[in-house]
């Protein structure tokens, strides 16, 4: 069902929540966090960037077609994006993965989603307070780089998780200014949230991220933490993502190349949308 405000879907409003074996999801993590996770995160960078780069040579262009075939009902799907930098084609499969809109969502709400993808974590900070990693229990203030306590108990949490086939560009959930911006080196572990079962944030605790604080209107702060995953070579902010200046709604905040996540910490719950639900850039919270 769409949501009151949006004019149109930008994408297959669809995903699929994998269920895997409890012995498999036991066999993902050990690879993913005690064998991956323990390599030094230079290493992990190093890897991830020459997967990356895999991905810009020519050759891969021809994956885009069969790949849109596979992923998306709409035949016309590439039609409402772009490629990015000005080009007029997509040179390869990391061009593909950069698109951008034609042309935005339209949403009359003030407040809407920043990225596309499954909505795998949501609950109240206060319920979501803590989370083991490796042997430590961290708050989940230790996301977003704040001391513990900053979120106030009543904000609401949300981790969207970006799928390969999501668009991703993550965009201004809100209009106001910028207050903060934080970069947290980390590591670069596996991002699905399946494999984490009852902890589908563990990543978001321990990855490189950028940490951005929208303050609104109402003198409210939206904390948003723009997450990387194995074969990112790269979070890109936009050029005029500055402390102190003002973004509009769905003004472009940050573009991943190759695998990511969306956390954000907001003093409104979402409207429309429930854990292991698909949400759309655009979209109302």
């Amino acid at each position: 069902m769409d949501s009151p405000g949006v004019a149109y879907h930008n994408s297959d409003p669809y995903f699929t929540v994998f269920k895997i074996p409890y012995w498999r999801a036991v066999l993902y993590k050990f690879l993913s966090v005690t064998f991956w996770g323990s390599l030094p995160s230079t290493i992990q960078r190093r890897v991830s960037a020459l997967y990356g780069r895999v991905y810009n040579k020519p050759f891969t262009n021809y994956i885009i077609a069969p790949y849109v075939r596979y992923y998306y009902s709409d035949p016309n799907y590439l039609d409402k994006f772009l490629p990015p930098k000005g080009k007029s084609d997509f040179d390869s499969f990391q061009d593909f993965f950069i698109r951008r809109f034609k042309k935005l969502p339209i949403n009359s709400n003030p407040r809407v989603w920043p990225c596309e993808g499954l909505l795998c974590d949501l609950g109240n900070v206060l319920e979501l307070r803590t989370s083991r990693v490796k042997s430590d229990l961290r708050n989940l203030e230790t996301i977003f780089g704040v001391k513990k306590g900053k979120i106030p108990a009543s904000y609401c949490f949300t981790n969207v998780f970006l799928h390969n086939k999501n668009y991703h560009r993550i965009h201004a959930p809100i209009s106001g200014t910028i207050t903060r911006i934080q970069h947290v080196p980390g590591d670069l572990i596996i991002l699905r949230p399946w494999i984490y079962k009852q902890n589908p944030s563990l990543p978001a605790f321990r990855n490189e991220r950028y940490n951005i604080d929208i303050t609104d209107d109402k003198g409210r702060v939206w904390y948003l933490s723009v997450v990387g995953g194995p074969a990112v070579g790269t979070i890109k902010l936009s050029k005029l993502i500055q402390v102190g200046n003002s973004v509009e709604k769905l003004d472009e905040l940050a573009l991943f190349l190759l695998g990511s996540t969306c956390c954000m910490a907001a003093p409104e719950k979402p409207k429309y949308h429930c854990k292991n639900t698909f949400v759309e850039v655009g979209t109302t919270y």
